[in-house]
């Protein structure tokens, strides 16, 4: 049986990678059109990895607004024909289904989001939370891990697509504004920093120290 577990790493907390695509900026009047989560285990030595990933291709809310130059940067038809769209409450009503599940699995309390750039993408699916009138939220409502901000601490890049490249992971910029893919993408990254981390010596053995091995080691000034 393995000696870390993912309860263990983030304080009772399950990290879930979530990327959205948009129909603009405004998480209250833009559409939301694309809503991706990854699911992320840890193995028997401690590290990182995608377990599952779940995409959904969202119908714009009654009312919605859709910015032409954000659907022509996305490249995003909301109105395709065949287009095999689910609305706002079926989607995350799936998606919450999957994560308390995995929770309970894993023995976490509660889900905490991943995103690159992550209070948008918090913003937009609490702002579709709230519309739907879902009460019963897995995640924590406002902290989050953000992937920018740590990529620009061990890459020192902030952009997803840069990031990977230097991470060596592929990006294909052709293939980048699906939810799906740039998930995918922000949590291979995600479980190469910390991953990263644990091989140069962070956690498990720095959580592992006594509080008087740490006053030890700050007082050394190591």
């Amino acid at each position: 049986m393995s000696n870390h577990e993912i309860k263990d790493r983030f304080r009772g907390f399950l990290p879930v990678v979530i990327d959205v695509e948009t129909a603009g900026f405004n998480q209250k009047t833009d559409a939301l059109l694309e809503m991706a989560a990854s699911i992320l285990r840890m193995d028997e030595n401690g590290d990182l990895y995608i377990h599952e990933t779940i995409g959904f291709l969202i119908k714009p809310f009654e009312g919605a607004n859709l910015e032409k130059a954000a659907l022509d940067f996305t490249g995003i038809d909301p109105f395709e024909p065949g287009r095999e769209d689910i609305s706002e409450n079926e989607a995350i009503t799936q998606m919450f289904a999957k994560v308390r599940k995995e929770l309970k699995s894993v023995g976490c309390k509660r889900a905490i989001l991943v995103g690159h750039n992550a209070a948008f993408d918090h913003g937009f699916l609490n702002a579709a939370i709230e519309r739907a009138d879902i009460k019963r939220n897995p995640f924590h409502p406002f902290s989050s891990f953000d992937t920018a901000s740590l990529a620009g601490l061990v890459f020192g890049q902030t952009v997803l697509a840069k990031a990977c490249e230097v991470a060596s992971i592929p990006f294909s910029n052709s293939e980048a504004h699906s939810a799906k893919y740039d998930t995918e993408k922000t949590a291979e990254l995600f479980c190469e920093m910390v991953n990263r981390w644990k091989r140069l010596g962070g956690w498990p053995l720095i959580a592992n120290e006594t509080e008087d091995d740490m006053s030890a080691i700050f007082n050394s000034g190591q």
